[in-house]
């Protein structure tokens, strides 16, 4: 159907509505001093189109939510459980399968067993959860994506991809006993969305198995990195989205997924693994802080849920329309002048904040000011992916700068209809009017850890 559609069109008619709270500038003004300049310190209820976050913010299927009333909520050995774990052996390959509340305590679990004080984790790109908890073990985290990939505006079929040359010397560097992991996100988030190829993925297993370090594969959007090498990389064409998914993740040691993103639920993880010594290690943390080994942090309907969503998010029909919709945001905001990292990504659209507010200093943090404008002309909640996120301090008290200063605006899995696109492109209008601003923000309070969640700011 999809090859048919001139129109994009939502592939799904809707069942449920929930009314939007619609508020005046003056509103958002005063809601969002409240909040201290954060976003994810606003009331979900004073927001109109929520950009925040794709994590677990997608609507689901009816036949998820009927999956739901099948939810076997046996403390131990729940057919839920049978279901679930059948479908996510069928997926990645791997024979030991822990159900985690969501992705971050699998990677509490797996990165507080690898890590530890002069261990080193290389990434493409670490995002902000698992940077955290590979820190907090006293392990460091490196991130190497190639130098081109860096500049938002060069066209490149897979931008997401981990620097194999860089790798290679990193691991001789720091020594080959002291690198814990090599993650390889897909897609890679906090570089823009942006895809891994295969052929990367395959050349990084061989590297892995030379110096004999375990490969993790972080998958919680494998099914959109799959839709990207089927129409980018020779050779998958002919293959489906699935078919991909599964030659991908069968290269990996190891196997993480915030299921709030391409399992299609709104509460979940995953973490597999391929070595059985490991996966006791990995049991008994998840018994003393998640639960039982067959469920996890989940209930029994959650577990039925994600196993049918992990299914229907393979739909090519809907793979289709999730990719084309995000890339409609991003043409069409790029026509009006807004720079954006290009090409455009599965999950969300990211937009080039130093080069839009170009007279803003890095250290007034002009992603925030952008994602406070945006709330504040049209109720839109976005987030910064910047040196709000990601910038450190040396020993002066000096702010280091992250490489780049984007704002992202992550799409919810089918939740907005074209008309909301289309009033999110209106807002960006006013918000070119705003582009020679000089000033925008200092931090107020911050915590030691993944600060822009608590962080307050003042408008300077």
């Amino acid at each position: 159907m999809s090859e048919k559609m001139r129109t994009l069109t939502e592939p799904f008619k809707i069942k449920m509505v929930e009314p939007l709270k619609v508020t005046t500038e003056d509103f958002r003004k005063e809601a969002l001093k409240a909040a201290g300049y954060n976003t994810f310190l606003l009331r979900s209820s004073d927001v109109f189109i929520d950009f925040l976050t794709d994590s677990g913010t997608g609507a689901m299927s009816d036949k998820q939510w009927a999956g739901m009333m099948m939810g076997d909520e046996s403390y131990a050995g729940a057919k839920s459980w049978e279901h679930l774990e059948r479908v996510v052996k069928e997926l990645t390959g791997m024979p030991y399968i822990l159900p985690t509340h969501q992705g971050r305590a699998a990677e509490r679990i797996l990165y507080g067993i690898l890590g530890g004080k002069n261990k080193v984790f290389i990434s493409n790109t670490h995002f902000d959860t698992t940077r955290a908890n590979i820190e907090f073990t006293g392990a460091s985290a490196i991130d190497i994506i190639y130098d081109e990939a860096k500049d938002p505006e060069i066209d490149l079929p897979f931008k997401g991809n981990i620097n194999l040359e860089k790798l290679n010397e990193l691991i001789i560097h720091h020594g080959k006993e002291n690198v814990a992991a090599v993650i390889i996100t897909v897609t890679n988030n906090s570089s823009g969305g942006q895809p891994v190829s295969m052929a990367n993925v395959k050349e990084l297993r061989k590297i892995c198995n030379t110096y004999n370090i375990p490969l993790v594969i972080d998958g919680c959007r494998v099914a959109e990195n799959a839709y990207f090498i089927k129409h980018r990389e020779e050779g998958y064409i002919n293959k489906s989205c699935e078919e991909i998914a599964k030659e991908m993740l069968r290269l990996g040691d190891a196997f993480i997924m915030s299921a709030k993103k391409d399992g299609m639920v709104n509460m979940g993880g995953l973490l597999t693994v391929k070595d059985e010594a490991l996966s006791v290690k990995c049991k008994n943390l998840l018994i003393i802080s998640e639960g039982f080994t067959t469920y996890g942090g989940l209930s029994g309907r959650d577990m039925e849920a994600l196993a049918i969503g992990l299914t229907e998010v393979f739909d090519e029909d809907y793979l289709h329309y999730r990719i084309r919709s995000t890339a409609y945001l991003g043409e069409k905001l790029r026509n009006k002048g807004i720079p954006v990292v290009w090409p455009i990504g599965g999950h969300a659209v990211y937009i080039d904040a130093k080069q839009l507010y170009k007279n803003i200093p890095i250290n007034q943090y002009p992603g925030q000011a952008l994602v406070c404008d945006l709330y504040i002309k049209g109720g839109i909640r976005a987030v910064e992916v910047g040196s709000l996120m990601f910038g450190k301090y040396d020993d002066k008290g000096e702010l280091i700068p992250a490489t780049n200063e984007l704002v992202r605006l992550a799409i919810p899995r089918r939740v907005y209809t074209q008309s909301h696109i289309d009033y999110v492109l209106d807002i960006f209008d006013d918000i070119l009017k705003l582009k020679n601003q000089t000033q925008g923000y200092k931090i107020t309070y911050e915590p030691p850890f993944l600060r822009h969640f608590t962080a307050r700011l003042d408008k300077l």
